[in-house]
């Protein structure tokens, strides 16, 4: 079951990882326990990556951060790491990524063999 997420919290999330993500994230609670729900941001991927409260890393961002390589590129959660904050790399980063960039973005392989592409749509050149 999942409700709304309380805005009061939010304040607290200031790693530039939570620009990956959608800004809102869902409180969950299943079997007892409570996690928090974060939706990759990225066009077309239905990610979520929960977070259990009740642990002693309750606000560990490791498993966001591989995400995000998976799904954004490394370069790219690199780029996010150099700003001070998720809002900052929301705006610098995120934000230019999904409106512009490279064909070549669309077709770089990471790791062996898998495939990545770019999150933003081709312009009228880039598909002739």
């Amino acid at each position: 079951m999942l409700i709304n997420f309380p805005e009061r919290l939010k304040k607290d999330w200031n790693s530039p990882v939570y620009a990956f993500f959608e800004p809102v994230p869902n409180v969950g609670h299943e079997g007892g326990r409570r996690y928090h729900e974060f939706l990759c941001a990225a066009k077309g991927c239905q990610k979520k990556v929960q977070r259990y409260l009740d642990k002693k890393d309750a606000k560990s961002t490791s498993n966001m951060r591989k995400h995000a390589k998976l799904c954004w590129g490394a370069d790219v959660v690199e780029a996010a790491d150099r700003t001070k904050n998720a809002k900052e790399a929301r705006d610098s980063v995120i934000k230019p990524l999904t409106k512009d960039g490279s064909i070549m973005a669309i077709f770089e392989r990471v790791g062996k063999g898998k495939v990545t592409y770019s999150h933003r749509q081709h312009t009228k050149t880039e598909t002739k």
